[in-house]
């Protein structure tokens, strides 16, 4: 029996232990630091399949380390399991309706992708332990992707430092190694302090910390014309200083992020913000402090193992679907905008995949330096240290844009299963071509080095800044 037919037989006869966590993890979404009850249960799936687990990983409650077997190489396979405020959404219909108001959702699949790293990590040991392969393979549980870079607080702490490759994939419409690089960002909290005073009686004796965020958002959107077209900067007043209008707000914040292609730049529109808010109190006599709540680097995709990835994307295929399954994803479709639709078609520019058809009929091929992603991840912070790839996979109908009810929605689905189940064969057969040939884990390694230069790795996260849940 050759590999590929040795890894797709385990994967589909685990499938319903890997289709239950995934679904347990839906069903309790927990935000950034907080997911306590989805680390838990991970670990314990991980336990079951002879991994040694180490908690409290990098001194985060719930980040962890699982490991099986020793010595070089170290393949690191990246899970993550945080959810989304605000995008709670009951399983399988084509209209917003939300199991709790205001309630956390799975908005952009980390359901599927913890549990499909980690299936592809278990199919990996179980292949390398029947043919006495030496390596160590480790699965990373990785909380608080999701506004809270866990990864690059986990890179800060060394845990990924002698890791020979790193894989992981990301939950999507269309199937694809990434060759885009991503944003670098930065997330601050802007804290000004004013004077309370009675808003009719004595408004001249109070000093408005509102006015002052007010203030700074006006300036920040002037200088939004005057910053690179890659850059992004967006806000979200987090305390407005109460709800008694009759009262001058003493106390007001807003939470800043900011993103650009590198971090030096990310940081020299940081500076220029700062100026902007020390302006702002300068307008309104008041005084701000400025909090780092977290940071992230710039993705750097590896050609190498990216191309190995892609590959092995190609061989597997992607899996068939039912009737049943394309007219739900058509439905999921109807909701969406003309606006949604164009953007999704633009990204089958280059590939021969239908634009008639709900799911993707084909795989996106690798293109080495294809640009700049609009978003960020904290896999950047990885892909610094060591060797990485990223794959895109089948989980949503085409057009599904991530962060958004549609994705919660679709999460439980069969097709939704089907792609992590297909995913975690990829991760796990692309791992084992580069155990068969470790020069290629050679050539990655110098191309990294090559890519980095001298200066190496900058944890972009201080080192007084430790990991908080949202508004914490």
């Amino acid at each position: 029996m050759n590999e590929y037919k040795w890894i797709d037989q385990f994967i589909e006869k685990t499938k319903d232990k890997w289709t239950n966590i995934s679904d347990y993890v839906w069903a309790n979404p927990e935000t950034r630091f907080e997911e306590f009850k989805s680390s838990s249960f991970l670990i314990e799936a991980l336990e079951k399949e002879g991994f040694t687990v180490k908690k409290n990983a990098a001194n985060i409650e719930t980040a962890f380390i699982g490991e099986f077997g020793s010595g070089k190489p170290v393949i690191g396979f990246l899970g993550e399991y945080d959810a989304l405020a605000g995008l709670s959404q009951k399983e399988g219909i084509s209209f917003e309706e939300p199991i709790i108001k205001n309630g956390n959702g799975h908005g952009c699949g980390h359901n599927l992708l913890g549990t499909g790293a980690l299936a592809a990590a278990t199919a990996l040991k179980e292949y390398v332990t029947a043919h006495d392969i030496p390596c160590t393979i480790r699965f990373y549980g990785c909380p608080g992707e999701e506004g809270g870079s866990g990864k690059t607080f986990m890179a800060r702490e060394g845990v990924f430092d002698d890791v020979d490759v790193a894989l992981t994939w990301h939950p999507g419409a269309i199937s694809y190694a990434m060759g885009a690089s991503s944003l670098a960002n930065i997330q601050v909290y802007f804290q000004f302090k004013g004077k309370t005073s009675h808003a009719a009686a004595s408004p001249h004796l109070g000093r408005s910390a509102l006015d002052a965020v007010e203030l700074m958002n006006i300036g920040v959107n002037y200088l939004r014309e005057h910053i690179i077209d890659q850059a992004r900067v967006h806000y979200a007043i987090t305390n407005s200083g109460g709800i008694s209008p009759n009262v001058v707000q003493g106390y007001a914040e807003v939470l800043y992020l900011v993103r650009a292609p590198h971090m030096t730049q990310v940081q020299e529109i940081f500076e220029r913000v700062k100026k902007i808010a020390h302006g702002a109190c300068l307008m309104t006599e008041t005084e701000v402090e400025i909090v780092i709540d977290k940071a992230c680097s710039n993705y750097i995709p590896n050609d190498v193992i990216s191309e190995v990835m892609s590959d092995t994307i190609a061989e597997f295929g992607l899996p068939s679907y039912t009737e049943k399954e394309l007219q739900f994803a058509g439905n999921i479709q109807s909701t969406l905008s003309t606006e949604d639709m164009r953007t999704a078609f633009r990204e089958l520019t280059g590939s021969s995949i239908s634009r008639n058809k709900p799911l993707a009929d084909g795989v996106k091929p690798y293109i080495k330096g294809v640009g700049i992603l609009p978003g960020s991840t904290d896999v950047g912070d990885v892909s610094w240290i060591t060797p990485t790839a990223q794959c895109h996979f089948t989980t949503c109908a085409i057009g599904t844009p991530f962060h958004t009810w549609q994705v919660v929605a679709q999460g439980k689905t069969s097709y939704a299963h089907k792609g992590m189940l297909q995913v975690a064969k990829v991760l796990s057969m692309t791992a084992l071509k580069l155990l068969q040939k470790p020069e290629l884990i050679a050539e990655a390694k110098a191309e990294l080095a090559q890519t980095i230069g001298e200066d190496g790795y900058i944890c972009p996260i201080p080192a007084d800044v430790y990991p908080s849940a949202i508004g914490k």
